[in-house]
């Protein structure tokens, strides 16, 4: 033979052999499995008189009568079946048509309009799977092939069992055979076994609960996110197999949700029942082969504005304003429970909008495609006649304090209320801001600040730059006007009313008070300021008998680069007297030096802005003079 078959001859032998020893391997583990399986230790029957011990039987294993055949867990006969359906997805929310158009009514994007219980039923608001998991059966449920039941005997036998339910509905315990329970309610698993193992034991206890349910098919159909055939627990229902479906589509219903068993209509499900009442009676716990269809949508409303939960809700025939006010939880507390306007889908090219008296027309049925909206009481102002006033009162009253006035209050009232004035009151001075003039007055503030900086913004672009100097001198212009438009944007109004008051004013003028006014009265000063560019700024004490000149004199005098033209004095009554105000003409230039002072004056000499030296302005004349006369020498140049 050539040397090549010998060499095949041997692999072959060599192979065989192997396969002999693998075959032999393999048999005698599965009769030591077998074994395992069914051994039973029983100390009793060899002539000693200790407990029974019954070995814990292989998890999933089912055995038959004859205890010896071992068949597939319950995990390869329920969840090793796929479902038609990747149900394990996580679900986006599509709002629907009719749900845009809604949030484009309502006029607020970060406020999402959409329909009622979307958040239930999608993966969205909740995880389906955990609509599965059931830590308690109920008494009623009925034990079927597939089942894992639990059974813990001790006394005079010990063990711990996890039997599965075998298609014929029986479980099989060692020593004591095969016990029928399918059909057999959760309550009453217990007895049925006992009874069963009290004819081979004696003097025991027992245990009986239920591990793993079998999984059961079912089919959710109709107008759902994913329509399809789904494996859930035995104790699911149809809400969890809606959640498991993704819920109802935006085309779906939430009101018309039917159980059919065959050709038997089993309930029907309305999930407002759910959402608004939190009943679950028509919740049916599903069995297997059932169908789940969700109808179509029905007439759909919106409901936006000044209400709990604006929201898309879907009535049934009959249901009127009241019934969708109660979906949407009732009115906000700044609601207006007096009206609601409603546009209808049908009026939309005639009479768009209607307005509803309350509770005149809560018995009003609704079309589909109608929007209600719920008005706020705080979004609009009301009449300062009709409001009550609160004020806030300060100084040299008898009880300073924030007070509430009735509607046709005024300062008078206020001082009264508050106990009148000390008798160191210094009426003149009184500060009385009012929040209204405040807000105008930062709109008008905010206005000019804008003009300001657009003028210097195009003052600046428009003129010309021809060396260095004149840059250098134009950008340091351009960040003074920025720094200055700075300052000025951190000042704010205060909202001070002036009161046209005389120095020596016995009352207050009568008038009308608004929501939020402060009135403050402030004691008699005893000093005038007097600040600015002048030699020694500070306060003096103020003395009837003196003018502001004398007092310009106690602080020495402007100084050589004051621009005394247009020194001002601001009054304790907040009104301003300037230089410029005595002027009597063209050519005349005013003074406050000779007005009388009052007491809390305060008098301001400003620094002159535009400052030349005489050097300064002999260049610039030498410049234009000569430029003249270069003129001039080409004119003649010009004329020869």
């Amino acid at each position: 033979m050539p040397r090549n078959w010998t060499r095949y001859a041997l692999c072959l032998c060599l192979a065989a052999a192997a396969f002999a020893a693998g075959a032999q391997a393999q048999g005698q583990g599965q009769g030591q499995g077998s074994a395992q399986g069914n051994e039973v230790n029983t100390p009793g029957d060899n002539g000693n008189n200790g407990n029974i011990v019954l070995r814990q039987q292989t998890p999933g294993a089912r055995q038959q009568e004859n205890g010896t055949e071992e068949t597939e867990t319950l995990t390869s006969r329920t969840t090793g079946e796929k479902s038609t359906t990747t149900d394990n997805r996580r679900t986006t929310y599509k709002p629907g048509e009719f749900e845009l158009f809604v949030q484009r009514a309502s006029g607020k994007t970060d406020v999402p309009v959409r329909r009622l219980g979307h958040d239930l039923v999608t993966s969205e608001g909740s995880n389906a799977q955990q609509g599965e998991l059931s830590p308690l059966v109920p008494a009623d449920y009925l034990v079927a092939p597939g089942d894992e039941v639990l059974v813990t005997l001790w006394g005079s036998v010990d063990a711990d069992l996890r039997i599965i339910v075998d298609r014929s509905g029986r479980i099989f315990v060692p020593r004591v055979g095969s016990i029928q329970v399918s059909g057999v309610r959760s309550a009453d698993l217990k007895s049925v076994v006992e009874r069963r193992v009290a004819q081979v034991f004696k003097n025991f206890q027992l245990s009986v609960s239920l591990g793993q349910l079998r999984g059961i098919r079912v089919f959710v159909t109709g107008f759902v996110t994913r329509p399809g055939t789904y494996t859930v627990s035995s104790l699911s229902s149809v809400v969890t197999a809606l959640m498991r479906a993704g819920g109802p589509s935006s085309a779906g219903s939430f009101r018309n949700i039917t159980l059919r068993r065959g050709a038997q209509l089993v309930a029907t499900l309305d999930l407002y029942d759910l959402l608004l009442r939190g009943d679950r009676s028509n919740d049916q716990v599903l069995q297997a082969g059932d169908v789940v269809f969700v109808g179509p949508v029905g007439p759909q409303v919106g409901f936006i504005g000044s209400v709990n939960r604006p929201a898309v809700i879907e009535l049934k025939p009959g249901e009127t304003v009241a019934d969708a006010i109660r979906m949407v939880g009732g009115f906000t507390a700044v609601g207006d429970r007096t009206r609601l306007a409603v546009e209808r889908l049908k009026d939309r090219m005639a009479q768009r909008v209607a307005l509803l008296e309350l509770p005149r027309d809560q018995g009003q049925t609704l079309g589909a495609g109608d929007i209600l909206r719920a008005f706020s009481e705080v979004d609009f102002q009301i009449p300062t006649q009709r409001q009550s006033k609160r004020v806030r009162v300060e100084g040299e009253v008898q009880r300073p304090g924030e007070y509430i006035l009735p509607q046709s209050s005024t300062i008078e009232d206020a001082i009264k209320l508050a106990g009148g004035l000390t008798p160191n009151a210094y009426l003149y001075a009184t500060e009385f801001s009012r929040e209204s003039v405040r807000v105008t007055q930062q709109e008008n503030y905010d206005r000019v600040l804008r003009d300001m900086e657009t003028e210097m913004a195009r003052s600046t672009s428009a003129q010309r730059v021809t060396n260095v100097d004149e840059a250098a001198a134009q950008n340091a212009r351009s960040s003074m006007a920025s720094q200055l438009i700075s300052r000025l944007r951190a000042l704010k109004p205060t909202g001070r009313v002036i009161l046209s008051l005389n120095p020596d004013a016995a009352a207050l003028p009568n008038l009308a008070l608004e929501d939020g006014d402060r009135i403050f009265v402030p004691p008699v000063p005893t000093t005038i300021g007097v600040f600015g560019s002048v030699f020694n700024a500070g306060s003096f004490l103020y003395s009837r008998d003196r003018q502001i000149g004398d007092y310009l004199r106690l602080a020495g005098g402007p100084t050589k680069g004051s621009d005394f033209k247009s020194a001002f004095v601001i009054r304790p009554n907040g009104s301003v007297v300037s230089a410029l105000q005595q002027s009597s003409g063209f050519f005349s230039s005013g003074t406050i030096s000779g007005l009388p002072a009052e007491a809390g004056d305060t008098i301001f000499v400003p620094e002159e802005m535009d400052k030349t030296s005489f050097i300064q302005n002999a260049k610039d004349w030498a410049q234009i003079l000569s430029q003249f006369g270069l003129g001039i020498a080409a004119i003649r140049s010009v004329t020869r």
